[in-house]
């Protein structure tokens, strides 16, 4: 009997594309006067292609978007604050989400949050889309000292939880991190389908829109 669900954050309750779409327009904006040479268009491509879904952090994003641009008035260090202290008000939850977690608390499931990132940084995040509240851990890899697909990340939120891993479900998008790591500790791993990746090869569930999770843990 499931009596816990967890999730991933990016890009399986946060649209991170859509987010750093506005965020990368945002950042252009209000440092026009050392970026203008650059199109807003070819800026903005060349970030997400070096960002790579958020697997490479930005002191090296921005390094390489100074070179690459000759950015003269602007250092790589003062992009990376400016990224840190305002990625949070682009942040865009996926349609439907805290209908989705509305339904879940109703139905009685304990629910937690585990995800990879710098712990301030995250958390920002995580209260900018309004979904704090419905969590009853959050684990973050930065303030835990340990990131997926590492077990004892999930064993640590099991265990506040009070849940044994079989009485529980981890959806992400990431097929390694998120549901072989999931499935390796005993949890059930369900895919949030991403273009990014491909489908793992084993899997307990696969969901493209967040409404469709409720119904697909009540038939778990």
């Amino acid at each position: 009997m499931i009596k816990a669900v967890l999730f991933d954050l990016d890009l399986t309750l946060l649209d991170r594309d859509v987010s750093v779409e506005r965020f990368v327009s945002h950042q252009y904006d209000r440092h026009y006067a050392a970026l203008q040479h650059i199109p807003r268009e070819v800026y903005a491509a060349a970030f997400i292609e070096l960002d790579a879904g958020g697997y490479v952090w930005k002191d090296i994003v921005y390094e390489q978007l100074v070179r690459q641009f000759g950015i003269e008035n602007i250092t790589p260090a003062e992009l990376l604050d400016d990224y840190v202290a305002q990625f949070h008000k682009s942040c865009v939850p996926y349609p439907g989400l805290k209908a989705m977690l509305d339904t879940l608390k109703t139905e009685g499931y304990a629910l937690g949050l585990i995800t990879n990132a710098i712990g301030d940084f995250q958390q920002r995040n995580i209260e900018a889309i309004g979904i704090e509240p419905y969590f009853d851990v959050i684990l973050i890899s930065g303030w835990e000292g340990v990131k997926k697909p590492h077990p004892d990340i999930f064993l640590r939120a099991l265990d506040k939880l009070g849940v044994e891993p079989e009485d529980s479900v981890y959806i992400g998008d990431h097929p390694l991190n998120d549901v072989e790591a999931a499935r390796h500790v005993g949890m059930k791993g369900i895919w949030k389908s991403h273009t990014r990746w491909e489908q793992p090869a084993q899997l307990d569930g696969v969901v493209h829109d967040l409404i469709e999770i409720p119904a697909l843990i009540s038939r778990l």
